[in-house]
């Protein structure tokens, strides 16, 4: 039994014995003949990392340097596959594969840093002086990122040479005239007033000046109210007449809805859309009938729709007697042309006083009617716009009831 039992401890002890290599084996120069699988695994590996320690791969660009060494710069091999069936007195070349570890990461990283978006044209609108001042962009560039990773690829598979980056260009959508195109003068309109009336011509400033430099963006709707604000003393506002209950009177504010009126007409004739407009209740001096935009309060405002796909631009200007309202955008290729028609009139009431400073002549009322003619490829259509009554101004006759005087004989 005893010898038995030696005997299966010697044949498991054999079993188990780590299997050594054939002599005269050599492995990529190594002679490894004698050892077990595992030591020559050990040792041949050890050989390559300490080469691979001796080496680095350069990644540069624009005076830019990625260096990567061991053990980032990693590798593969099949050096058990060659040692498994190695025979006695035979030389085997095992394949070694080198990698950059996280080379996904490290291109989209290397990407990423020079990557440079390209600016396409653009133009910087300016309330005073020129209107726009343009820029031509610049072209971007981007990383190869394709080739980066062949290429650093090939080059651990070969000498390890410098990996030098490769650069598309990104070329700019837009031209300068693309843009230019999108920022021509619409339309223009002036009204005139008196600018020896210091209070109504500050207000009429005031006002044009909050609304200079407006951008209403594509299918953005301009309020007048919102913009110009309440017509108050605290805000700068300065009494002058103003239309109230179908008389002329005074009140805070006075002249703004000129400034309204002449926004309204440059608007139409630019072909955006009028939202909301009100009509006076009296004819005005400074536009035809049916051509006026009254602004009152919160309750009447001037609304203005850009019904175009880019932006439009204001710009307002005020000199000694007049006001200018010039709108830049693309033009949508209609010619804009507004007619005032009078179509009647309403005649003006009359009164009596005994007063004469209560004394004023009157002025019949006005029945008009707003058309806009478009034109577009030489063709003309006409649409109605409005319909408008103006009241007349009562005429107040000075009459006396005292008996004239009489001379009495001395």
């Amino acid at each position: 039994m005893l010898a038995l039992t030696a005997s299966v401890i010697i044949f498991q002890c054999g079993f188990f014995a780590p299997k050594k290599l054939p002599q005269g084996v050599v492995v990529n120069g190594t002679e490894v003949g004698g050892l077990t699988i595992s030591k020559a695994a050990e040792t041949l590996r050890g050989n390559i990392e300490s080469e691979l320690k001796t080496k680095s791969l350069k990644i540069v660009a624009d005076g830019y340097v990625y260096k990567f060494c061991y053990p980032e710069i990693y590798y593969t091999d099949n050096i058990y596959s060659v040692l498994k069936y190695a025979q006695k007195n035979q030389s085997y070349t095992a394949e070694i594969s080198y990698y950059l570890c996280g080379l996904d990461e490290i291109a989209t990283g290397i990407c990423l840093s020079f990557a440079k978006n390209a600016v396409e044209p653009y133009a910087e609108f300016s309330k005073f002086q020129q209107p726009f001042k343009y820029f031509e962009g610049s072209d971007g560039k981007e990383v190869d990122r394709a080739k980066l990773i062949d290429d650093v690829n090939k080059s651990l598979c070969g000498n390890f040479e410098d990996v030098k980056l490769k650069f598309n260009s990104i070329k700019r959508q837009k031209t300068l005239d693309e843009v230019k195109k999108k920022t021509r003068l619409l339309q223009s309109f002036t009204t005139y007033f008196d600018g020896t009336n210091i209070n109504r011509s500050s207000n009429i400033r005031l006002a044009a000046a909050k609304l200079n430099g407006t951008v209403i963006e594509a299918g953005k709707t301009l309020s007048f109210n919102d913009i110009v604000g309440a017509r108050v003393k605290e805000r700068g506002f300065l009494p002058a007449k103003i239309i109230e209950n179908g008389e002329f009177t005074e009140g805070v504010g006075g002249g703004v809805c000129q400034v309204s009126t002449t926004l309204y007409n440059a608007a139409i004739l630019s072909g955006l859309e009028i939202k909301e407009y009100h009509p006076h209740s009296l004819a005005v001096g400074y536009v035809a009938p049916s051509r006026d935009a009254m602004v009152s309060g919160s309750a009447c405002d001037l609304k203005i729709t850009n019904n175009r796909t880019c932006p439009v631009y204001i710009r307002a200007h005020t000199s000694n007697g007049s006001v200018t309202f010039d709108i830049y955008g693309e033009s949508d290729g209609k010619s804009y042309s507004f007619i005032s028609s009078v179509t009647g009139s309403v005649p003006a009431p009359e009164e009596t006083t005994d007063d004469p400073l209560k004394a004023r002549d009157g002025k019949d009322g006005i029945l008009s009617e707003g058309y806009l003619e478009v034109t577009q490829n030489g063709y003309k259509k006409t649409v109605k716009l409005r319909k408008d009554k103006y009241q007349p101004v009562k005429k107040v006759i000075f009459e006396t009831t005292e008996e004239p005087a009489q001379n009495i004989e001395p």
